[in-house]
């Protein structure tokens, strides 16, 4: 009995020795508005995808790239990649939303650093499936192209469209550098 009193009472010691976390007095505040910008950078990106899901659409008719198996084909990997992050985004975009932040620090810490590990795996298994769709979509695009448009104007498509995959690539990468270091920052 003496031995459980001893320890129970050198556990009261420690737990008491421990130094108290304080948290800053604008901590909350921070991260309101960095959930705040996510979201509206989130949206953004949405309005962005959006726009370019209607021009590709328009093309489809314009072309008639019903007419075309393989046309249609690229055309709807095109929008259905795109269509699928707007999906993604759009999720996040409302479980970012539903946080309470009139919970528990710690609470509110820990649901925050949930959504950044998933945006994370987002970032890292969907992502590049959807960015090679997309791809794989714009290049089976290219014999047409290069059969239905003059010499130069292809050109003009086949370096603007690898320069939009290379932009694309870095303000992915750096997207996800974001977050991650947004992550690291919850879980110091």
């Amino acid at each position: 009995m003496c031995k459980e009193i001893m320890n129970f009472e050198e556990l009261k010691s420690q737990w008491e020795k421990q130094p108290t976390v304080i948290a800053p007095p604008n901590g909350v505040e921070l991260i309101v508005k960095k959930t705040a910008l996510l979201k509206k950078k989130q949206r953004i990106t949405n309005v962005v995808l959006g726009v370019t899901i209607v021009v590709l659409i328009g093309f489809f008719f314009y072309i008639a790239a019903y007419n075309n198996v393989k046309v249609a084909l690229a055309l709807g990997l095109m929008v259905g990649s795109l269509l699928t992050r707007i999906i993604i985004e759009r999720f996040s975009i409302e479980k970012l939303g539903q946080v309470n932040l009139a919970v528990k620090a710690n609470t509110f810490k820990n649901i925050i650093t949930n959504y950044y590990k998933q945006r994370i795996k987002t970032h890292y298994i969907i992502t590049p499936i959807v960015f090679a769709a997309y791809f794989l979509g714009f290049s089976l695009l290219l014999p047409f192209f290069k059969e239905g448009l003059s010499t130069g104007f292809y050109y003009y498509i086949l370096v603007s469209g690898f320069a939009f995959f290379i932009v694309m690539g870095i303000f992915i990468r750096k997207q996800v550098l974001n977050e991650i270091s947004i992550l690291k920052q919850m879980q110091a």
